[in-house]
């Protein structure tokens, strides 16, 4: 989606696919769309099934998205890497890959020269400012500020609070934890984290985590 749309309320059914807190603010945001068809849950937690999850009702497991056939998808667990394997098990159930949606709260600022993918959700307050690239299945929380030439990778998480430096790269099922601070031109890699409040003065590489001001890798096996 390229500004300066934003998600678009229809009359059909939503599907959210997993019982998480990010469920309830994609269930906010569709609220905020006048979204008019029915909204609801698959999980595959069998103690949900025939719950509601807030105000919404969950379906039963993660295999009925291929039953509801009238529902847009949207996959609202909040680790990439779970987003990322839900729509690998999707695609080998045959979904069709048409299905998903995406939720920008209107409060969203997405200029034209800026888009985000497919199934990705954007909440309320999140700045994009130009020449701004979003992949699919990306979630962004409240207050995150992305500037000028950034790059967020498929199934990404950008915690509430995270500002971007211009031309920064936020690598496939990155997590940025909230309140943390990346600065221009730093690259951080596929499935890496950074923790919450964390400076990152410099490139993250795949997989490692970094914590801190100013942000240093978080070393395994090694005891005081």
């Amino acid at each position: 989606m390229r500004g300066p749309q934003h998600g678009v309320a229809t009359v059909s059914g939503l599907l959210l696919v997993g019982a998480s807190g990010l469920a309830r603010e994609a269930t906010t945001v569709a609220v905020w769309l006048h979204h008019q068809g029915p909204v609801s849950i698959v999980d595959d937690d069998p103690a949900t099934w025939g719950t509601l999850h807030g105000l919404t009702p969950v379906l039963g497991s993660v295999d009925l998205v291929t039953d509801v056939v009238d529902h847009d998808v949207v996959l609202t667990l909040g680790k990439g890497g779970h987003r990322h394997r839900v729509a690998l098990r999707l695609e080998m159930l045959g979904m069709d890959p048409g299905r998903y949606t995406s939720l920008i709260h209107p409060r969203v600022v997405l200029p034209g020269s800026c888009s985000i993918g497919t199934g990705s959700i954007a909440l309320d307050g999140v700045v994009l400012t130009a020449d701004v690239e979003v992949g699919r299945h990306v979630v962004l929380m409240p207050q995150v500020t992305l500037t000028h030439g950034c790059r967020v990778h498929d199934f990404a998480t950008i915690c509430a609070g995270v500002s971007l430096g211009g031309d920064v790269e936020i690598g496939e099922g990155a997590y940025v934890g909230m309140n943390a601070s990346v600065r221009q031109g730093v690259h951080v890699g596929a499935g890496a984290t950074v923790g919450m409040g964390a400076v990152v003065l410099h490139d993250v590489p795949a997989g490692e985590t970094w914590v801190g001001v100013p942000a240093r890798p978080v070393r395994t096996g090694v005891t005081a």
